[in-house]
């Protein structure tokens, strides 16, 4: 039977477990985490994949992840041994605005905002327990 091309798909996880048409982009993980650059930015056109690439890395590396590793069976990425010991072992926060669709400047900046309290509300156990050590390092 032949794969299902889906156009616009932006999630690694939905294309990979339901056997959509994908090209195998895992080299970019690989090429990634060897540069070792202290800042990635990756600018291209719209529709080029930037935000499914970034979902496959996040999928790859977050703890969220750990133990997918069907979702990279079978890719480039996964006839390595090394690599195949980093999925799912980093903890990762993902940030997107492919969704901020906005007309004017300033709706743009209030849904941009939003998806930054949205972030920080779910992650706000990490300035929890920041805060936590702290206190405990003052006594």
């Amino acid at each position: 039977m032949a794969r299902t091309i889906r156009i616009g798909g932006q999630d690694f996880e939905t294309i990979r477990t339901n056997d959509h048409f994908y090209v195998d982009k895992t080299n970019f993980i690989r090429e990634w985490w060897e540069a070792g650059d202290d800042v990635t930015l990756i600018t291209r056109p719209r529709r080029f994949g930037k935000t499914l690439n970034m979902r496959m890395m996040q999928q790859f590396f977050s703890q969220d992840y750990a133990g997918r590793s069907d979702l990279f069976y079978g890719l480039s990425i996964w006839k390595e041994e090394e690599y195949r010991k980093l999925q799912g072992t980093w903890p990762v926060i993902f940030l997107s605005f492919a969704d901020v669709k906005e007309t004017t400047f300033a709706q743009a900046r209030t849904s941009i905002f939003c998806i930054i309290e949205d972030l920080y509300e779910q992650y706000s156990f990490l300035l929890e327990s920041d805060l936590l050590s702290q206190k405990e390092k003052r006594f």
